[in-house]
């Protein structure tokens, strides 16, 4: 493969990766939002938390909810470029997705309490647990589906 060509293939699946990451974080949105209603709690603050941490900043009150949308729009997004990467491995597309989502949670395991934004795993309890799980297994599921419809686009 040529460096031009090297170069047009990891430009297509990063691409795609940032659209597919942008369905999947819209589908997040949506589940962890009903979610929140249904059991009467507010959003996660995580995003707005851990983005403000490591870039040093303290968003005003009146902005912390347009902060944290952004963290989070911006962070599922850019993580859709891995599940693009992913797809060069050869793996599988259910593959690939189980795969992407391990690296999605799993840094989320590791950075937050890293950063003293969050607890560890073992400190959330289960119900917890199984509702970051949900969310994040949502996101992951919905990036591999909108991956792997612009991967099957006429063309292809």
């Amino acid at each position: 493969m040529t460096s031009a060509a090297t170069i047009r293939t990891l430009a297509d699946v990063v691409g795609r990766g940032l659209f597919a990451g942008l369905a999947g974080t819209a589908a997040m949105t949506v589940s962890s939002t009903v979610e929140a209603r249904l059991n009467k709690r507010g959003a996660s603050s995580a995003p707005a938390d851990a983005a403000a941490t490591v870039a040093g900043v303290e968003p005003t009150e009146s902005g912390r909810t347009r902060f944290n949308s952004m963290a989070h729009w911006g962070y599922g997004t850019g993580w859709g470029i891995a599940r693009g990467l992913l797809s060069l491995t050869g793996m599988s597309a259910p593959a690939a997705t189980a795969a992407h989502l391990g690296a999605v949670w799993g840094a989320e395991q590791a950075v937050l309490p890293a950063l003293g934004v969050g607890a560890p795993v073992w400190k959330y309890g289960a119900s917890a647990t199984g509702t970051d799980a949900l969310h994040h297994t949502v996101y992951a599921v919905a990036t591999g589906l909108a991956y792997a419809w612009l991967d099957s686009a006429p063309g292809r």
